[in-house]
């Protein structure tokens, strides 16, 4: 395998499923959906984050660490699934909450995603700057130089590792390498994977593990935190440190990164017409739960698509399915204000 070289825990329960979803492609009228279920990979209400989470892991126990720290929004999956991780396997984890998201009911700061990690009794430290990514680092690394002075042994996963190897991609390339193998047992020809793309880690590690395996389908990624001229730089970016960690520099280019910031509405986290009609509608058609922040962006971005005839009838569409499920009990308005036509979708 692509990533054979690279230290990894066993966290996440592979294969995910790929399914068809009949109902929402005849709904939309558009090409043939599938959705690669990685929320099923288990670990706390599942999502991406337990992939890549087997990559810092796995380094984090070759340095000897006894404590993991990491940071992220109010409703971070990524925080939840690091909390769960670390009480898997039997290490101490401290996390940092950023007040990213503001304007929210009283229920998104304490259901969901950070009542779990209550429950899961992860100490929490707090960040009020929301959208200060180099802040929030040096305030975690700050933690972890306490933390060494009394004699632990932390292991920062940074909230945005540029100057740090981004080993969480790693999770999907070795994810590419699972769709290859489920396309091959299907005989399915897909034209396209469509994604949400935050801190670029899924986004670069999919694309980078396809162009890797030779495979030249494009990789959609609709924006759920910055504006697709910043978000294409930090994809591409990341997409050659991942491309060289694994020995096939220049696999990717500037023109493979496809990012559309239109569903990304006033910003980070925020709700809008078109996210609760893609919760709405994947709810009524497949039974399957979408997130306001990460997992509905995308499916609203790929509504359009469909809408704006970006795709043939005969086309073979695959959604990733990230996970975040939690981060729906943040949002009671889903369904105290639903948008005109969200109660019966068509």
């Amino acid at each position: 395998m692509l990533t054979d070289g690279f230290a990894r825990v066993d966290l996440a329960h592979c294969p995910t499923p790929l399914e068809p979803m009949p109902n929402l492609s005849k709904a939309l009228g558009g090409p043939d959906l599938w959705i690669k279920r990685d929320d099923c990979t288990g670990l706390a209400f599942g999502g991406n984050k337990a992939r890549q989470l087997e990559y810092y892991i796995g380094d984090a126990a070759t340095k000897g660490a006894d404590i993991l720290l990491t940071t992220g929004a109010t409703q971070s999956n990524h925080v939840r699934s690091t909390v769960a991780a670390a009480r898997k396997l039997g290490i101490d984890c401290e996390v940092q909450l950023e007040k990213r998201v503001s304007g929210r009911r009283p229920e998104y700061h304490t259901m969901g995603n950070p009542m779990l990690v209550e429950l899961m009794q992860a100490p929490i430290h707090h960040y009020a700057v929301g959208e200060d990514e180099e802040g929030a680092d040096r305030a975690l690394f700050a933690r972890a130089e306490e933390l060494k002075a009394a004699g632990r042994s932390p292991y920062v996963i940074p909230l945005a590792p540029m100057d740090h190897p981004p080993l969480g991609a790693l999770g999907y390339v070795r994810a590419a390498e699972e769709l290859q193998q489920d396309c091959q047992r299907l005989d399915l020809a897909i034209d396209a994977y469509v994604l949400p793309s935050g801190s670029g880690s899924t986004h670069a590690g999919l694309l980078v593990g396809l162009r890797a395996l030779g495979i030249k389908v494009p990789v959609y990624g609709f924006c759920v935190r910055r504006d697709q001229v910043a978000q294409a730089d930090r994809v591409y970016r990341r997409t050659c440190m991942v491309a060289d960690m694994i020995g096939h520099s220049g696999c990717v280019t500037m023109d493979d990164v496809l990012v559309d910031d239109g569903p990304l509405g006033p910003g980070y986290g925020q709700l809008t017409d078109d996210v609760h009609k893609a919760i709405a509608l994947t709810a009524r058609h497949e039974g399957i739960l979408l997130d306001p922040t990460y997992t509905a962006k995308s499916m609203a971005g790929l509504i359009t698509q469909i809408a704006y005839g970006h795709y043939d009838r005969a086309n073979n569409v695959v959604y990733l399915h990230t996970g975040g499920t939690p981060a729906l009990f943040g949002y009671p308005e889903l369904v105290d204000d639903r948008p005109v036509g969200a109660q019966n979708p068509t």
